[in-house]
């Protein structure tokens, strides 16, 4: 092999080109150790705390002062633009949208408003607006407990480290509305030293305790999903355990399925309220997302709740959870397409088509319910008593409580769609086992005739039948919100200027 020296001699323009090829290669390092030495500084920068605050700081965009791309991320949750098939950040009036779920909730506060949920943003601000939660008039009036705030802002672990568990869960929901000010956020999961995730909520701790298991040995892998099973679980409002308190408990004692805690409740005689047409003794299910997912093939293959509505994302040289809580349906290649590889028209029609499965025998289960709860208010009418009502009664409560927590579930047709599809027909089963028992009474009483489907056909139609005052409801409500959100946005601002940030 000739020297290098004598091959340019003879061809001087090899050395140019040798030349120019070393300039480019320089040059390239160079931007490249640039671009590593400018990432990492601004990794550092990232990371660099700004402010210091306490561990039950809850004004969400203080902490956003240290962390300013999950903070910026978090309040994309505004966001109300996006709508899958069924669902999507936009508020849908769900009892317009089907109206037998007035007649399915008569006598309970869904009944008089049910809204697709927002984006956590919205927490708070939905929770004052809703109907459920009334016009209360000061900090003693309205229907609902103070427990009612558990769900929807870091001001809650604030308020219970401040004044105590008990004294937290006592009292009216309007005895909070100056308190609790800050939606969902970053105190609810987050540890202010560490930023390690933790479980902020009591509740979900004590019900891991009595199955025998300790929460703080989960692994991070598992901690992305137990912080939203802080809120995404079925449970109920013990008054049991102090007096005045409504606290939140879970009803995991005898197991997390269905059954299980259909049996838990059964066994303490629990009930959410009595239907008003049909006197049964209904359970309603709140938003069973965690136990659901339990049940389906991505908790079963290591996926947290956060790894598809929380996916990683890269800005700079920092790697971060996108904190854009939504739907993984708007954000397909971050989340599913990490695993999955196919295009994502596929994924998002492989998502509808088992939601439209679902939905179809859930419609069914629906109008069977409300037929039973018609035809129960008949047997009533016609002299029936309490003896031969009760084990109707009780298949009405058990049919509902699985249409119930397959509809509040969340996304368990996607997340769990055999173990959805399986309560459905175990609920149509027990739905049309009460019509049949209810027959066999009005052939007692002499009636053979058919029990009229009522007329339901919009929202406004369905409340008028199950006895709803809709305009003194809603002017009720506009009273607060004139009279009295106006003072709990003012001492809720008094109060936040007291507290202590460190630059």
């Amino acid at each position: 092999m000739k020297p290098i020296q004598e091959s340019v001699g003879k061809k001087p323009m090899l050395g140019w080109l040798i030349f120019l090829v070393t300039l480019v290669v320089v040059f390239l390092l160079g931007l490249l150790a640039s671009s590593i030495m400018e990432r990492r500084a601004e990794s550092v920068y990232a990371y660099t705390p700004q402010v210091k605050y306490d561990q039950w700081e809850p004004r969400n965009e203080v902490w956003g002062e240290n962390f300013p791309k999950e903070f910026q991320s978090y309040y994309e949750t505004a966001d109300t633009m996006f709508r899958s098939k069924f669902n999507g950040g936009a508020m849908i009036d769900m009892l317009e949208v089907d109206p037998r779920l007035v007649v399915l909730w008569a006598g309970y506060g869904f009944a008089k408003d049910y809204n697709q949920g927002r984006g956590h943003y919205y927490a708070v601000e939905d929770l004052r607006n809703t109907l459920r939660t009334g016009g209360p008039v000061d900090d003693k009036t309205g229907p609902m407990p103070s427990t009612c705030w558990t769900c929807k802002s870091p001001d809650v672990p604030r308020l219970m480290n401040e004044i105590g568990v008990a004294e937290y869960y006592k009292g009216k929901w309007s005895s909070k509305g100056h308190e609790v000010v800050n939606p969902i956020g970053c105190a609810d999961c987050h540890d202010a030293e560490t930023m390690n995730l933790r479980i902020s909520r009591p509740y979900l701790i004590e019900a891991f305790e009595r199955q025998g298991k300790d929460i703080n040995k989960a692994t991070h892998q598992e901690m992305r999903s137990l912080v939203c099973a802080q809120c995404h679980v079925e449970y109920y409002f013990n008054k049991n355990r102090v007096k005045g308190s409504a606290f939140v408990q879970l009803p995991w004692d005898k197991g997390m399925g269905v059954e299980e805690m259909e049996e838990y409740y059964d066994e303490m005689d629990f009930k959410d309220w009595t239907h008003k047409l049909s006197k049964a003794p209904m359970l309603k299910a709140q938003h069973p997302g965690y136990e659901v997912y339990l049940k389906g093939i991505h908790a079963d293959r290591g996926v947290s709740c956060a790894d598809c509505h929380m996916p990683y994302k890269s800005e700079g040289g920092q790697k971060f959870t996108d904190h854009h809580i939504q739907s993984p349906l708007n954000n397909v290649a971050n989340s599913c397409q990490v695993c999955h590889r196919e295009e994502t028209d596929k994924l998002i029609e492989n998502v509808y088509t088992r939601q439209d499965q679902i939905i179809e025998n859930r419609d069914k289960l629906e109008e069977l319910l409300v037929r039973a709860h018609v035809e129960a208010k008949k047997a009533w009418d016609l002299g029936a008593n309490e003896n031969e009502m009760k084990p109707v009664l009780k298949m009405i409560r058990h049919a509902q409580w699985r249409w119930d927590y397959a509809a509040a579930s969340h996304g368990g047709s996607f997340h769990a769609p055999t173990e959805i599809g399986r309560i459905i027909t175990t609920g149509v089963d027990r739905a049309q086992e009460a019509r049949i028992a209810l027959v066999r009474i009005f052939h007692k009483y002499g009636f053979d005739g058919e029990v009229p489907y009522p007329d339901i056909a919009t929202k406004a139609k369905a409340q008028k039948f199950i006895g709803l005052d809709m305009d003194k409801l809603n002017a009720e409500k506009e009273t607060f919100k004139k009279n009295l959100l106006p003072e709990w946005d003012k001492k809720a601002k008094e109060r936040e200027a007291t507290y202590q940030v460190k630059k």
